[in-house]
């Protein structure tokens, strides 16, 4: 382990499904319990793949914004979230009253059918792009392995014995996003962001990001770092759910976005989380509970009926 930028990087060669390197759970822990942000390096993701994502995303944002709003994002959270459409009001680390200044095309795990005993369940709505959806699937399903190693080197690094948790991941609830910023007004608000400061709400965040920059993550030390792209890697970040499962051992770290560069900004994080039915709580091996237990489903209708009209619970009545 390194640092760039005082953000770890984490080189992840003998990565696993069985058992993670000892050197990888040290790394793991340093880089986590400290900052909870690092970069991942030889991760086993394809620069070609990443590549073709990235291109896939400026040919959606490139659609007319009548073919984007054909497919704007509904009451499962897939499709379009046009600019000026969600406010991050929950955040803790501002006073956010301005949109997030963002547009994104949202895909999530692709359900044959909507079932509304599950929250969140259902299919994708996907625009008429060529191989755009075989693309983004494709995507996924390596994305979601990496992850699923990933927490298994996340829970090892924090002393967790028993993994039956990581059956709460089959199914995962996943998250795609593929993100345009345009670039800030000049003479902007001083609290006008492309995203405001936040923490992510679920297990594990993977971002791959390009190189016009804008991403800040809050040091320990509460100095905003720049988190420029570093090649073939990924930024990864704990949020408030590993935060809890690892019994606040596992940092669940602020950061931002703001486009000042004067160019557009494109990044894709996709967002690895247990099925919306489990409980969270600490696991055992990780000390004293110092967090009650929380069920996940209810935690994502609060966060999300605060910053989308889709999620209101006026709108989602039945």
């Amino acid at each position: 382990m390194h640092s760039a930028s005082s953000i770890p990087v984490i080189d992840l060669s003998g990565l696993n499904d069985t058992n993670p390197p000892e050197r990888l759970q040290k790394a793991f822990f340093e880089a986590y319990h400290k900052m909870g942000f690092a970069y991942i390096v030889n991760h086993g993701i394809s620069p070609d793949l990443i590549t073709s994502v990235f291109d896939a995303s400026r040919r959606f944002h490139d659609l007319s914004i009548e073919a984007k709003m054909a497919i704007a994002l509904d009451h499962k959270h897939r499709g379009y979230i046009a600019i000026d459409t969600s406010t991050d009001v929950n955040s803790k680390l501002a006073t956010v009253t301005k949109p997030n200044q963002s547009a994104s095309f949202m895909m999530m795990r692709e359900d044959v059918l909507e079932d509304r005993r599950v929250f969140l369940s259902g299919p994708n709505q996907w625009p008429e792009l060529e191989n755009f959806r075989p693309l983004l699937e494709h995507y996924v399903e390596n994305l979601s392995r990496l992850a699923k190693r990933l927490m298994h080197l996340a829970l090892s690094s924090v002393g967790v014995k028993d993994l039956s948790i990581l059956n709460a991941f089959d199914p995962a609830t996943i998250w795609l996003r593929l993100l345009h910023y345009p670039p800030l007004p000049e003479k902007s608000p001083s609290d006008l962001y492309g995203s405001a400061p936040h923490t992510d709400f679920g297990c594990l965040t993977l971002l791959a990001q390009d190189d016009v920059g804008g991403l800040q993550v809050k040091a320990p030390d509460g100095q905003w770092l720049d988190a420029p792209k570093i090649e073939n890697s990924f930024v990864v970040n704990v949020g408030d759910m590993l935060h809890r499962m690892s019994n606040g051992i596992l940092k669940s770290t602020p950061h931002r976005v703001i486009n000042r560069s004067g160019q557009e900004r494109y990044s894709c994080p996709f967002f690895f989380d247990p099925h919306v039915s489990t409980t969270i709580a600490p696991l055992p091996g990780t000390g004293d509970a110092i967090f009650n237990p929380v069920n996940f489903g209810d935690f994502l209708r609060q966060e999300l009926g605060a910053a989308y009209n889709q999620h209101k619970p006026q709108q989602n009545a039945l």
